[in-house]
């Protein structure tokens, strides 16, 4: 594995975001986390994601977690 790669996790958060017309700002607000940390994820330079944090996004996005993360 790449050094500047330090991972193979991709979040798709962006394209669930357009699918349902959300934005980052109402997604945070709807999952109670800041934008500063969703824009982390959204950008792939995330390091962890607690499971109640991952369970609220799912639960918001109406989605399941495969939707929003997929392993390169």
């Amino acid at each position: 594995m790449p050094v500047d790669d330090p991972h193979r996790i991709t979040c798709h958060l962006d394209e669930l975001l357009a699918a349902r017309g959300m934005t980052l700002q109402t997604l945070a607000d709807a999952v109670g986390v800041t934008v500063v940390n969703l824009s982390v994820l959204k950008n792939n330079r995330g390091k962890a994601i607690r499971f109640s944090t991952l369970t609220a996004l799912c639960d918001v996005l109406q989605c399941e977690v495969g939707d929003l993360f997929s392993c390169d």
